[in-house]
């Protein structure tokens, strides 16, 4: 272009700033998503640990996966790119810019209101010094102080450098360009476009190969899709899957076959080891026949596997790191196999498959994650999963005195006797058994059917049901406090206390029953049942610790609490009552004589039809009432509408949210208690709707991962497509806790028949609009024809 001129950085200078600039957007937001995090130190978390041994040495061995050199290597990297930034600032900070204004006061060292006199005096003295016969004189200098002299004196140059800032007058427009000349001359542009082609037409289409071929094998889940396709092939093959076949059909993923998964490692040794393995195990079948349940890498993850549900120990240096990759594998496996189920259920309702899975096949793939997580055999007992507890200690737990066989059994029991039972257990021994316990979840789950629609809200076939399931999630310590981890002093001191604490209530229910009434009675009747833990205390201290001979322990602890609930409801509901009948007394009378009144008229029929109009008015007020409080109060009519639009618009908004909540949280819970698992495991629920009586899933399992406190899950069906009374099963079990932590509630629909639309309102059309309807035809008809006649005119 005319009047511009280009300059390349011949000395490095604007091609530094560039690079540091460059530099900075790279090496910032590394710096912010590559720096190794460091772990909080938490002294009550440190308390809570169980100190057995698995737990130590599993500890121990995530702790040095986690300083592996990586974040170390890491580390260096950011270092050594920092230094190259502080470099770069440096070089940058000494660079001395060409572009900068000119000025001849500054070049001859006075000021801006010097006179003319004082400038050639100042010209004299810097030429006396920097001229270029002296000795100490610099040419290029003196022709700075030269120029700016003549700046000064001359009015024409003068007045150039005043409106253009040059002495010489306006110059070209210069183009800075931050690249070294020699990367445009043509003797080296050969080399500029070899290195070009390289980058974008090799390396780059080779990179973005191998990322897309390695990405292409797998899943959403991180899953083969060659696994996926196994798993789609045998459950939709065997419907009712039995436990040993799921098992089977796990260990055969291609995960962990060294032709589809490189990490996988094969030994010589797994001739030796395998087979006295396989001798020692039962039901290994590693005879079966069936591909690829019959290969040699199904067979190795199979017989793995089932040593893991047995806990047998395995050479440290071989079989057990290998069996430690493939229950790291296991959790995403499992529920792959969980979301296949729930597809192929999905395909079966819509005809695409002739039999769907049975509830049974997606439950023993449940709780094979259970066993996965926990290192339980099928038939084990629940409680194996607290520390130090064999299954030789188990023969204490039932005996004609006690029927300890679950989890909440155990923690139900008095606080001597559970020692007694224990006592072959050191103190330590005893305080990481109560430990754990405290950690354990306690679980309370609401459910809720309703129908989300505006005009009826009554189930009718074919009507989509959305049932809403609440869960809070306490520490099983929470609720059982006073009966963890104590000493002999301080349960004495409780006892002591808690009977004093008995006798006071004891006294306030009897005054309070008085006042209230019978239903006052009731309520107090209920709260003064005491836990069943606190009974055990009071026995064990008037009996010296003798218990009366039970066949079976009943969960009392849950019939405690569901009572103190219900104690806690009946009393506000007297409460209620009791302040409405002394508040209004007499309007009710007034309503019962008037109906008695309404029953005994028979001749004033335009009176009874008056009292109706009035009621359906009084009625549609108060429906108009509620809906503009809802939305704004006092508003005119015209506006109901525009607002109950909004408040629907907003309602739809928030169920967008609570649907995709799971989706967006953040997959952290609590930390499972799982010695034998080789890394750390968060806590995970799935709640789905089940029908028990045709052995059918009815809902996807949702796989709740981010239940820290409470948590509200949503699930969707469409009701049965004939009218009557039905019950399905809402389930909520658990991925990482065996058997005594699973929950189901049965809820029961009655389903009316679906209403036959006959009219609607946007269908019902007046004979005016049809009226206006055909003008409005012939009015377009008459200006087609004039149109016409005019372009036949025209013609």
């Amino acid at each position: 272009m005319a009047g511009m001129q280009f300059e390349y950085d011949e000395e490095g200078g604007t091609f530094f700033y560039f690079l540091i600039s460059f530099w900075a957007l790279i090496l910032i937001p590394s710096t912010y998503f590559l720096w190794p995090s460091t772990e909080k130190k938490d002294d009550e978390e440190k308390k809570r640990r169980c100190l057995c041994q698995k737990c130590i040495t599993k500890r121990e061995n995530i702790a040095k996966e986690k300083a592996s050199i990586k974040p170390t290597v890491i580390k260096i990297g950011l270092a050594v790119g920092w230094v190259i930034f502080i470099l770069l600032a440096w070089k940058v900070s000494m660079i001395q810019l060409d572009y900068v204004e000119y000025d001849p006061f500054n070049e001859l060292g006075i000021d801006r209101g010097a006179s003319a006199a004082e400038i050639k005096r100042a010209y004299r003295k810097l030429s006396l010094i920097y001229h270029p016969d002296r000795e100490t004189g610099d040419p290029k200098k003196f022709m700075r102080i030269a120029k700016a002299y003549a700046a000064l004196t001359d009015e024409e140059s003068r007045k150039n450098w005043e409106e253009h800032g040059n002495p010489d007058g306006p110059e070209a427009l210069r183009v800075g360009i931050a690249l070294p000349k020699w990367i445009v001359e043509r003797e080296n542009s050969m080399w500029v476009l070899a290195l070009y082609g390289v980058v974008f037409m090799i390396v780059l289409p080779v990179v973005v190969g191998i990322w897309w071929y390695r990405s292409i094998k797998f899943s959403g889940d991180q899953v083969l899709l060659d696994t996926t396709r196994l798993y789609y092939y045998f459950i939709n093959k065997t419907s009712n899957m039995i436990l040993k076949r799921a098992v089977m059909i796990l260990a055969a993923s291609c995960e962990f076959d060294r032709m589809h998964n490189a990490e996988v490692i094969e030994r010589p040794t797994d001739n030796e080891e395998l087979p006295l393995l396989i001798k020692q195990l039962q039901n290994v079948q590693e005879k079966n026949k069936e591909r690829p349940l019959c290969f040699a890498y199904s067979v190795k993850a199979r017989t793995l596997l089932l040593a893991h549900f047995q806990r047998v120990p395995l050479n440290p240096n071989t079989l057990q790191i290998d069996q430690d990759y493939i229950l790291k594998k296991c959790p995403y496996l499992i529920n792959d196999m969980v979301n296949i189920c729930a597809s192929l259920v999905a395909m079966a309702m819509s005809g695409r498959v002739s039999q769907p899975p049975r509830l049974d096949s997606i439950e023993n793939i449940m709780k094979m994650s259970q066993m996965v997580i926990q290192a339980l055999d099928e038939k084990a007992s629940p409680l194996q999963q607290l520390p130090h507890i064999t299954p030789d200690m188990l023969r204490h737990f039932t005996t004609r005195k006690r029927d300890i066989r679950h989890i909440r059994d155990f923690v139900n029991m008095n606080h001597d006797d559970r020692r007694n039972m224990l006592r072959t257990l050191s103190d330590q021994e005893y305080k990481d058994v109560m430990t754990v316990c405290s950690q354990l979840p306690y679980l309370e789950m609401k459910v809720r059917t309703e129908v989300l629609d505006e005009e009826d809200t009554t189930i009718t076939a074919g009507s989509i049901v959305t049932v809403t399931v609440s869960l809070v999630r306490k520490d099983m310590g929470d609720m059982f406090e006073q009966d963890m981890i104590l000493t002999d002093e301080e349960t004495a001191v409780e006892e002591a206390a808690g009977e004093v604490d008995g006798e006071n209530e004891e006294e306030n229910e009897d005054e309070e029953a008085v006042e209230e009434g019978n239903q006052g009675e009731v309520a107090n009747a209920a709260d003064s049942k005491s836990k069943s833990w606190d009974k055990n205390k009071g026995k064990g201290k008037k009996k010296g610790g003798k218990v009366k001979k039970k066949t079976k322990q009943v969960y009392q602890w849950k019939a405690a609490a569901q009572a103190k609930v219900e104690s806690a409801t009946a009393a506000a509901a007297a409460a209620q009552k009791t302040s409405t009948e002394t508040d209004s007394p007499k309007p009710t009378k007034s309503s019962k004589a008037e109906k008695k009144e309404g029953q005994t008229e028979e001749d004033g029929e335009d009176a009874s039809e008056e009292e109706e109009n009035n009621a359906t008015e009084e009625e549609e007020e108060t429906t108009q009432e509620t809906s503009s409080s809802a939305a704004k109060p006092a508003k005119a009519k015209k506006s109901t509408d525009d607002d109950d639009d909004d408040e629907d618009w907003d309602n739809y908004k928030m169920e967008s949210k609570k649907e995709n909540s799971l989706d967006t949280k953040k997959k952290e819970s609590h930390l499972v208690h799982c010695p034998y698992f080789p890394g750390e495991k968060q806590e995970g629920w799935w709640v789905y709707v089940a029908d028990r009586k045709h052995h059918l899933l009815i809902t996807a399992p949702v796989h709740v991962c981010s239940l820290k406190t409470d948590e509200e899950v949503q699930l969707k069906f469409s009701a049965p497509d004939k009218p009557g009374h039905f019950q399905f099963t809402v389930v909520l079990r658990s991925d990482s806790y065996y058997g005594d932590f699973d929950q189901s509630q049965t809820i029961k629909l009655d389903v009316k028949e679906a209403k036959v639309i006959e009219d609607h309102p946007q269908w019902d059309i007046s004979e005016d609009e049809d009226e206006k309807d055909k003008d409005n035809e012939d009015e377009t008809e008459d200006d087609d024809s004039d149109y016409s006649s005019e372009d036949d005119g025209s013609e």
